[in-house]
């Protein structure tokens, strides 16, 4: 059975029924028997909700990248900023 960790990285696969049928029960039965993780899982679920109804805004325009760059803190060792993956370490 899952633990508590485990939960919380599959916890968008699981809310999206991503998961292999076995894994998705298996997360299913730690819910029932974790208070804890049902509800971390019901506030992903409400964050889910709420960020579908924002309205999609436009990315800032090239020529501001490198004043949005210089604005950001500093990175830390190990962190993907600058990276082309374009994700938030």
């Amino acid at each position: 059975m899952p633990r508590c960790r485990d939960v919380a990285e599959l916890v968008t696969a699981y809310i999206e029924r991503a998961l292999p049928p076995r894994r998705w029960l298996a997360v299913r039965l730690h819910l029932a028997m974790c208070g804890p993780c049902q509800r971390y899982v019901a506030q992903m679920r409400a964050a889910i909700r709420f960020l579908g109804h924002m309205p999609a805004l436009p990315p800032p325009a090239p020529e501001r990248e490198e004043e949005i760059m210089a604005s950001l803190p500093p990175a830390s060792p190990g962190s993907s900023r600058g990276s082309s993956r374009g994700s938030i370490p």
